[in-house]
């Protein structure tokens, strides 16, 4: 039996995951549930799976928790320390991180340093610190697995195959909900629209990034690591049915797709159960109502974000985090209606301009580059 942390057990990954949990009670074990300030959900998900403990983000949450589920002899750890502690349990055998934006490194990191599996969620993670966190790894033996269903059709399409004779990965995306919305009325565009997905179910963050394509830059940044290529050699497709995950194409010219329904469940539980393939009851793709399948090339003049990703990614040293942190700020600013969608792009690009960059940073750097951003990121929205 695995057991199993579930960093962002609230949110969609993490309440995937948990279904496949109760899917396969005699294969997974819930030790560690941690969530943000969900205190209903997570609740809930304590009285189902009996985790030996729980973690919120602040005392205040700790409190409520522990108020809401008294008598179930569960302790209820806050903040960082907790979310160390979540990381690091030592009867956990699998990590699953999918905690939403720059709060997941340091758990990803702790649970590197205690030797643990990765199933990975968390594309901030490898954004921020991909050297380094792809360094520790190795040093430590350790297995990241993603979770992202495109990273996971990226790591099916590469296994069985030769690194060497790898040419490129080909990574497609939905084009989001305003693929084909005229540029001209993208200042009408309110947060309730941009988190209209055609095809995927998705927190309000992603929904956002996915909505500018930031998503899909981040996702670059994140192959790159994971896969040991440069980002030159990641093409971004647009792929508006959702079905081919993503590709991988070879010296000989052979193109290796994975395809599925638009779910996550199919890469959470493969990654959960690497190398085998678990009957979730995933229903196949139905090909004669889909018809066919579509593909076109980003518009980077409707999309920025996905540009200045990537510039971000050929850069690399703290520029990654930059563009990370202005891109948390200006969504949250978004969604709080204090600026327009096309004000999103703009804010991470006056950011990332005023930015000196060190090229070859340590953790430290990298954290200091983070709060620097956040707050020059404010200062354009202000």
């Amino acid at each position: 039996m695995k057991s199993l942390s579930i960093l962002g057990s609230t949110g969609s990954i993490g309440t995937n995951a948990l279904k496949i949990v109760e899917m396969f009670p005699d294969r997974f074990r819930v030790r560690v549930l941690a969530a943000k300030n969900n205190i209903n959900m997570l609740a809930e998900q304590i009285r189902i799976f009996s985790p030996d403990f729980a973690v919120v983000f602040d005392e205040k949450s700790a409190l409520m928790l522990k108020k809401t589920i008294s008598g179930s002899g569960v302790d209820i750890l806050f903040g960082s320390d907790g979310y160390r502690a979540a990381s690091s349990h030592a009867p956990v055998d699998m990590v699953i991180a999918a905690m939403v934006g720059s709060a997941g490194l340091i758990p990803v990191l702790s649970a590197i340093d205690a030797g643990k599996s990765i199933a990975l969620a968390n594309k901030e993670t490898l954004v921020m610190a991909g050297e380094i966190v792809i360094r520790k790894a190795g040093e430590k033996g350790v297995k990241i697995l993603p979770i992202d269903s495109e990273h996971s059709a990226i790591f099916q399409s590469l296994e069985g195959h030769r690194k060497e004779d790898m040419q490129k990965i080909l990574l497609t995306a939905s084009g989001g909900p305003f693929l084909n919305l005229p540029l001209n009325e993208f200042d009408l565009i309110r947060p309730e629209d941009a988190m209209n997905h055609p095809t995927w179910q998705m927190g309000r963050k992603v929904s956002i990034d996915s909505a500018t394509l930031m998503n899909k830059g981040l996702e670059v940044m994140e192959a790159g690591y994971l896969f040991g290529v440069s980002t030159d050699d990641i093409e971004v497709i647009i792929h508006p049915q959702s079905v081919i995950h993503s590709m991988v194409s070879y010296k000989d010219g052979s193109v290796i797709a994975q395809m599925g329904i638009p779910d996550m469940k199919g890469a959470i539980a493969y990654a959960m159960s690497y190398p085998e393939r678990l009957p979730i009851g995933q229903p196949l793709p139905d090909f004669e109502a889909i018809g066919s399948f579509t593909f076109h090339k980003p518009d980077y003049e409707k999309f920025p974000c996905l540009g200045l990703a990537y510039n971000a990614g050929k850069t690399g040293g703290t520029l990654p985090a930059v563009l990370n942190a202005a891109n948390e700020v200006a969504v949250d600013a978004f969604l709080n209606r204090r600026i327009s969608f096309r004000n999103i792009p703009e804010v991470i690009e006056k950011t990332m301009i005023k930015h000196f960059v060190i090229a070859y940073p340590e953790l430290s750097d990298i954290l200091e580059a983070d709060i620097w951003a956040r707050r020059i990121a404010e200062e354009q929205i202000v």
